[in-house]
């Protein structure tokens, strides 16, 4: 049976999702992500906005110089899951095997559905448009015999198109492409090739496996895979709908302006870790080693990270160690720009507790699922620590949001 991937890719999905809500941002310049004076980054962009040069990633000051009447919008997470969770809904009636890549993009293994859906590009149509009526956001599809080129095809469909790469022409599709086209290839890997003169696809197609293995080890064998457009190493390794953990969590804020002011930066951290431990208890995850992430003026970062004698998915724990380490590492004299959260080393069930303290514990763990279910149902604002209410430290709009069904991924950069 010949294989027959799909990748699902929303079109300016967090633009397009505001714009449901308010009719009169269509066709106008928007960003999304943050105010136009913020230090965050751009999470999307409409089509009008891109024409001025903006893109995800970018410093939101910068957009707001490329196109000074943009609209600028906070954005809002719990719209988007909801209408993540729709999308899903409508995919799922197509395969059984669905992945939900990321909160706008997602994979389905057609193979062998024609009897049920007919012709591939039949099944595609059809599946565009009923993403579109049930919707009312439009997508773009990509279809491969690999997830792979699927992915890359999905997005040469955009805006509102479908790309389907016959089995066989997958090496001649990829070939003229940039050699950063490849889901996996990051700034790293890509430097480190463009200094041995591969700027292209084919490019890299055309050496030896030897050599590749030679120079990058493991990853140059998935690189020389992923050139013949093979599902290679890296972001592919698990089979569509496989129920992965996430390797770590972590949420990250960055000030308004540098601070070196104790009382809010310890309520940053506060906050950095309900965000985190929420995650944890969404996945059924205990987190053994927490760490900390803090950037100076200067750009100069640090992490230090301390590994808890059990493991944990309660903030008061999580945020203990975080604090922890905080006072530990700081000298209360440098201005801080960054503040981030991490948890990792994770466990499927919790760490052997004290006996006299284990009813306690499970009355946190009540309390804090209890909290859970409120922010889902009023947003992430609604309930929390009395001191992180005020906090102005929110979900960003970029991270895969809470109460998704998909597993995390992170950029493939394992090369030099």
């Amino acid at each position: 049976m010949q294989p027959l991937f799909c990748h699902v890719d929303m079109d300016a999905f967090f633009v397009s999702v505001e714009e449901l809500f308010d009719p009169s941002l269509k066709g106008k310049p928007v960003v999304v992500g943050g105010k136009a004076d913020q230090r965050g980054v751009v999470a999307a962009a409409s089509y009008a906005a891109r024409k001025f040069g903006i893109h995800s990633a970018m410093p939101l000051r910068t957009a707001a110089r490329l196109c000074p009447h943009a609209t600028f919008v906070d954005g809002h997470p719990q719209r988007y899951r909801e209408c993540s969770k729709k999308v899903f809904a409508v995919l799922q009636r197509f395969s059984p095997l669905v992945e939900m890549a990321s909160i706008d993009e997602a994979y389905l293994d057609l193979s062998g559905t024609e009897r049920l859906h007919g012709p591939v590009l039949r099944a595609a149509h059809v599946l565009h448009e009923t993403v579109k009526a049930e919707t009312q956001l439009k997508c773009s599809l990509g279809l491969a015999s690999s997830r792979l080129v699927a992915k890359v095809s999905s997005d040469h469909a955009k805006p509102n198109g479908i790309l389907y790469v016959f089995p066989g022409h997958e090496a001649h599709f990829l070939a003229p492409l940039e050699i950063r086209k490849i889901p996996g290839v990051g700034k790293k890997t890509e430097a480190s090739l463009h200094a041995i003169g591969i700027r292209r696809v084919g490019d890299l197609a055309s050496l030896e496996e030897s050599f590749l293995a030679s120079r990058f080890g493991r990853w140059g064998l998935a690189l020389a895979g992923k050139s013949r457009g093979e599902d290679a190493g890296g972001w592919f390794d698990s089979e569509i709908g496989a129920n992965e953990d996430p390797k770590s969590i972590s949420h990250e804020h960055t000030f308004d302006r540098d601070i070196n002011d104790r009382e809010p930066l310890e309520t940053a951290l506060l906050k950095l870790s309900e965000m985190v431990s929420k995650r944890l208890r969404e996945q059924r995850l205990y987190a053994r080693t927490i760490q900390i992430k803090f950037r100076y003026e200067d750009f100069s970062t640090f992490t230090r990270a301390r590994s808890l004698d059990h493991a944990t998915q309660l903030d008061t724990e999580v945020a203990g160690a975080a604090l922890a380490l905080f006072r530990q590492s700081w000298d209360g004299k440098r201005l801080i720009r960054l503040l981030g959260v991490h948890a990792g080393s994770f466990e499927h069930v919790e760490g052997q507790m004290n006996l006299l303290e284990e009813p306690h514990t499970a009355r946190l763990r009540e309390a804090f699922r209890s909290v859970d279910h409120i922010r889902d149902r009023f947003g992430e604002r609604s309930v929390g620590l009395a001191k992180t209410l005020g906090a102005g430290i929110r979900e960003k709009v970029h991270e895969n949001p809470f109460g998704l069904p998909c597993k995390s991924r992170e950029e493939n950069d394992s090369g030099p």
